[in-house]
């Protein structure tokens, strides 16, 4: 689940640099040299990162950013402003307007990489390659492999990502339409039912460990992953 950054740099050397350094981090990366190119990127594909320069031609990289903020479907994209501007009360209007995090130029590219798997580890966490394990269930998403104790469990890719995302938020509870924004992708079209069908087959697939359970329903609200004891809320008619 290789996150995907849009560096918005109008230097081309500093933007060739950026990229170069993500990629080799195994980071996908897409490019824009203003506001106008990165927003129809946007609307392409939503980002899981943008890295966005202060200093842009036209609209500047601040204004930019109180757009993304404002507008519902790219309010929650992380982003991490990059500036030549060293003062206290820059980096302080720099963080009120939205950035999540902010570095200033000469940068290291090490540095860098740091900040972006830091935020991502904070506020995206199933963009992480880090392993995750839950009470004997462990996910690792370096090799796509799912265990339960020494038995391995057989998932398709969509049921792989939906457990990915369940399992890095656990306890909390995700509407169909919400589910299928964060893990078909808000550019996919699909019926809100098809959630309920890769439910069924991931349920299913963990029954064989005595996992299934970990998959609740929520009656008139959505599905969440927790491992605790309590059962699953179902309902015939509307939720699975």
């Amino acid at each position: 689940m290789t996150a995907t950054i849009l560096i918005v740099e109008d230097e081309a050397a500093i933007q060739e640099l950026i990229t170069y350094n993500l990629q080799q981090a195994g980071y996908e990366t897409v490019c824009a040299d203003n506001a106008e190119k990165a927003m129809a990127l946007i609307t392409a594909a939503l980002p899981d990162l943008i890295l966005l320069d202060w200093m842009l031609p036209g609209m500047s990289g601040v204004e930019f950013a109180r757009v993304l903020r404002r507008n519902e479907r790219t309010r929650l994209i992380p982003i991490i402003m990059l500036t030549a501007r060293t003062q206290e009360t820059d980096k302080v209007a720099g963080l009120e307007m939205g950035a999540d995090d902010y570095i200033t130029k000469p940068f290291s590219p090490r540095e860098l990489v740091a900040r972006i798997n830091a935020v991502l580890r904070r506020l995206i966490p199933e963009a992480s390659d880090e392993a995750i394990e839950i009470d004997g269930l462990r996910l690792e998403p370096v090799n796509h492999r799912v265990t339960a104790g020494n038995q391995e469990i057989e998932l398709g890719p969509t049921e792989y990502r939906l457990l990915h995302f369940m399992m890095t938020h656990t306890e909390r509870v995700y509407s169909r339409s919400q589910l299928l924004d964060r893990v078909w992708g808000d550019h996919v079209f699909v019926e809100e039912r098809t959630v309920d069908v890769h439910i069924r087959r991931l349920r299913k697939a963990l029954q064989l460990a005595g996992k299934d359970e970990w998959i609740q329903t929520v009656r008139g609200a959505g599905y969440r992953f927790s491992a605790t004891a309590v059962q699953s809320v179902k309902d015939s008619g509307s939720d699975i």
